[in-house]
C-alpha cells in the first residue's frame, strides 16, 4: 500500500524541509502556496498606530505519495525541520492511497511513484 502525506508548513521552512526529504531519498513532492488558519484564528498586527487582524495566513502545502514503510521517516523529517515550537507550525495529514498511475508509461502502484 501507499500513503499520501499532506503537510501544511510555514513558507520560510520549505527549503529546509525539501533538503531534509532529499537526504532520506524522498524526491517526489508537490508544493502549493495556500492561505489558512488554525486554532490561533490569525494574527493581529499594528500599522501606523492602528491594529488590524489577518485571519488567513500564508502557508505552504506539501503533497507526497510514498510507500507505507517510508511514512515514519518522512513524517519525522518534516517535523524535525519545520518545527519552531510556536503556534502556526502546521499540521501533517496521512491518508491511504488506493492506486497511482504514471501517465507517461501507464505503470501502476508503487512502480508509478
Amino acid at each position: 500500500m501507499m500513503k499520501e502525506i499532506v503537510a501544511i508548513i510555514r513558507p520560510n521552512k520549505l527549503d529546509e524541509v525539501k533538503e531534509a526529504l532529499e537526504e532520506i531519498g524522498c524526491n517526489g513532492i508537490t508544493v502549493t502556496e495556500v492561505k489558512g488558519r488554525g486554532r490561533q484564528l490569525g494574527i493581529t498586527e499594528s500599522y501606523r498606530g492602528s491594529d488590524y487582524r489577518i485571519d488567513m495566513l500564508p502557508k505552504t502545502r506539501l503533497e507526497i505519495i510514498i510507500a507505507d514503510e517510508d511514512v515514519d521517516s518522512v513524517v519525522k523529517s518534516i517535523v524535525e525541520t519545520a518545527q519552531t515550537g510556536d503556534i502556526g507550525d502546521g499540521k501533517i495529514f496521512i491518508s491511504p492511497v488506493e492506486d497511482v498511475v504514471r501517465i507517461r508509461t501507464g505503470e501502476r502502484g508503487e512502480k508509478a511513484v
